[in-house]
């Protein structure tokens, strides 16, 4: 499998601009479908956005299409989440998770980044 590791989460204001990211090692990174999950507290985690294996193809849900960008680079192995106009309903745990061409499943997941947004 996969090794996933998240960076770049913090605490800031609503309205501001955050870049998270992912690097993944271990396989070809590239045979990997990516996505972002968030799980706020005491709530279920909930799918973000995926891109496919070679970024051709982005999926969001709902809430944050227009605000939030998902892309990958290959080269580097790592797969980001741009988030814009963050609000409070923002905060939560943000995981990264890959799915093999193989797999119809996310099966390998990181262990997460927190993002805190203030009102």
């Amino acid at each position: 499998q996969v090794q996933l590791v998240e960076s770049g989460g913090g605490l800031v204001q609503a309205g501001a601009s955050l870049r998270i990211s992912c690097v993944a090692s271990g396989r070809t990174f590239s045979t990997y479908s990516m996505a972002w999950f968030r799980q706020a507290p005491e709530k279920e985690r909930e799918f973000v956005a995926s891109i496919s294996r070679f970024g051709l193809s982005t999926t969001y849900t709902d809430s944050v299409k227009g605000r939030f960008t998902i892309s990958r680079d290959n080269a580097v192995n790592t797969l980001y989440l741009q988030m814009n106009s963050l609000k409070p309903d923002d905060t939560a745990v943000y995981l990264c998770a890959a799915r093999s061409q193989y797999d119809t499943a996310f099966g390998s997941w990181g262990q997460g980044t927190q993002v805190t947004v203030s009102s």
